[in-house]
């Protein structure tokens, strides 16, 4: 497809994302396309692990057009999503304009663009991730009303900047917390479940194609299994891939053994091997 060219359906933005490796339902699929025809930014929300990320890096692979990612924290503030000034080159443009009667230190050159004024001052078509914005302050979210409403940032020293091509948002959320509704209402809003057992099953065979179907088969059971367990951290698809890639490293007999693929918390494995979780069917 040529690059900032849209699907121009449900079914051929479907095809776009599955030649990327990612097997998108149909209502996600749904989702994605009302959102790019629309021209809204897709708001995700999901459990950990449940590929919510992975849509916006096989989107920007299907379209083609080039990812920049936004990685929300507790604490984040403009310097780390908008700009910061260079004050290393600001200091050495001060003490040389001292010296030849000019120096003006709010240029844009001495401006260190982040992600969301990457996103506007791109050339071409981007698909901008704002990924877990469930972990950034409240503040936070005022920040990109703005940027979501008209796709414009105001800079005090240098004024307003409108984005030279408008891009593709996606934000995710693991639903730590509750977004507030002005900025759930500039989103096109889809729930991620974790994928039915059939299409888990498909997924790791398309990701990893060398493993047999009876070992991708017991895998996808036993993450079923765990997942109806009341466990601290179930786990999410990336785990089931990467088991299966374990047991095709030790043996497709060792479930239990490379458990550490799929659980990440002690006491989950604990009670898995205490109760006999995997041996149930």
């Amino acid at each position: 497809m040529p690059a900032g060219q849209r699907p121009s359906s449900v079914d051929q933005l479907a095809a776009a994302l599955e030649s990327t490796g990612y097997l998108p339902d149909r209502d996600l699929a749904v989702a994605v396309h009302l959102a790019l025809a629309l021209g809204h930014p897709l708001l995700l929300e999901g459990e950990a692990g449940v590929g919510k990320t992975e849509v916006a890096r096989a989107l920007a692979q299907a379209l083609p057009a080039t990812l920049i990612r936004l990685q929300c924290h507790e604490g984040m503030d403009v310097s780390d999503a908008l700009y910061e000034w260079d004050y290393a080159r600001q200091l050495l443009s001060l003490r040389t304009g001292e010296q030849h009667g000019t120096a003006d230190l709010y240029a844009r050159e001495y401006l260190l663009a982040r992600p969301l004024l990457q996103a506007l001052e791109a050339d071409g078509p981007v698909v901008l991730l704002i990924d877990e914005v469930d972990r950034a302050d409240e503040q936070f979210e005022a920040l990109l009303l703005e940027l979501l409403a008209d796709f414009q940032l105001t800079i005090p020293q240098l004024g307003t900047i409108s984005a030279r091509v408008r891009p593709t948002v996606i934000l995710t959320s693991n639903r730590t917390r509750e977004l507030h509704d002005a900025l759930k209402r500039r989103c096109f809003y889809h729930w991620i479940d974790f994928p039915a057992a059939a299409r888990e099953l498909e997924i790791v065979r398309r990701r990893v194609p060398e493993a047999p179907a009876a070992v991708a088969r017991r895998v996808c059971d036993a993450v079923a299994r765990l997942r109806k367990a009341d466990l601290y951290k179930s786990p999410g698809v990336g785990e089931t891939i990467a088991w299966a890639q374990a047991l095709l490293e030790l043996g497709d007999e060792q479930l239990e053994l490379t458990i550490g693929a799929a659980l990440k918390v002690r006491e989950d494995i604990e009670r898995v091997r205490e109760e006999g979780l995997l041996l149930a069917r």
